[in-house]
């Protein structure tokens, strides 16, 4: 139950919709109350928790904390953890997990097969490139994943692979990859 101001659909705070986000990113489904619609319930949820803002989560009765606690467990892996030991049904979503994929590495690369065993030409290439440079990466072999190998097209509008990601953002692909290595900028690029 999150204890908010405004409503999932309409949060009236940043505070309120960050959590209510997060809380989405994980496919957690919950009910909500606007503390803004009754003031008795807004001053008394107060001396209950003990926690003078909002807005205010709860697990199954128990009290879990306001936006800075959410997001700290949110980005430990701990809410997720929550959200499982207490039974709770989680469904990431797509987003969130091209996301933590993305972010799972400082460079990362989309291809198909490893980087020991290519199973393309231009993931070979790009692999060959990145070792050349002397450049550390991690690698996700989207052959394994459909859902990924789908959503991450949509979600980076590129439409081929592989892809290659550094601190979050779409560098290119095999064709770019090789164009920065001839002309020497491909290690400042990912530096």
């Amino acid at each position: 139950m999150l204890f908010m101001k405004g409503s999932p659909d309409a949060p009236r705070c940043g505070f309120s919709r960050k959590v209510v986000e997060i809380l989405k990113d994980l496919g957690v489904e919950i009910g909500s109350f606007d503390i803004l619609a009754d003031e008795n319930v807004r001053q008394g949820l107060k001396t209950f928790s003990n926690w003078p803002t909002y807005p205010q989560l709860y697990v199954d009765g128990e009290f879990i904390g306001g936006c800075d606690i959410v997001t700290e467990m949110h980005k430990s892996g701990e809410l997720k953890e929550l959200f499982t030991t207490k039974g709770l049904n989680i469904q990431e979503s797509i987003e969130s997990r091209l996301k933590r994929l993305i972010n799972s590495s400082p460079t990362m690369l989309f291809m198909k097969g490893t980087p020991e065993a290519p199973r393309c030409g231009f993931s070979s290439k790009v692999v060959n490139a990145l070792q050349e440079e002397g450049i550390s990466f991690g690698s996700f072999d989207i052959l394994s994943d459909n859902e990924i190998r789908e959503g991450l097209k949509k979600y980076a509008n590129w439409p081929t692979y592989p892809q290659l990601y550094h601190k979050g953002e779409l560098i290119g692909g095999c064709d770019i990859i090789l164009e920065l290595k001839a002309n020497g900028e491909l290690k400042a690029e990912l530096a």
